[in-house]
């Protein structure tokens, strides 16, 4: 009988390859960010610094965009806001609400974070082929938003 881990070890699972791959890009990402001076983020943070807009966004787009509770991301706002990356001010549209805005540090961060995913996208693009490439991020799009969807995420 071959045992789970064999199994994953030789056709894994689509859970199990987007965890790998989640895993690997989250490691080579923050890494680059510490030695960037951006040492105080971990993982978790980039269920909110990955949808962060100049102009702000709030807790509940975050959480609907991520895939995390709300709680989850008040708790990382909170966080981040500690760690001066983001603030919190009231949405102009509607004074009840609060957007979650970048600071100067923040933006700097997006800047890194973001040239630093270019790199990494392009050594894959590199490696497979463009055109290959570009046909994986639809199709990995796809089947992302269809579980999301199945699962009302």
């Amino acid at each position: 009988m071959v045992t789970r881990a064999e199994r994953n070890a030789t056709d894994p699972d689509l859970g199990v390859l987007a965890g790998r791959l989640l895993f690997a890009v989250q490691r080579e990402l923050f890494t680059e960010l510490a030695a960037r001076g951006f040492d105080d983020l971990n993982h978790r943070h980039g269920a909110v610094l990955a949808y962060l807009d100049p102009d702000g966004v709030r807790a509940t787009d975050l959480a609907r965009l991520s895939g995390q509770h709300k709680q989850i991301i008040g708790t990382l706002i909170d966080e981040l806001e500690a760690l001066g990356y983001v603030r919190r001010r009231p949405d102009p549209r509607d004074r009840r609400a609060k957007l979650v805005c970048p600071t100067a540090r923040g933006l700097a961060q997006s800047e890194a974070a973001d040239a630093i995913m270019a790199t990494i996208q392009q050594r894959h693009a590199r490696r497979l082929g463009r055109t290959e490439y570009d046909r994986f991020k639809q199709l990995f799009t796809d089947i992302t938003e269809h579980q999301r969807r199945h699962t009302g995420t």
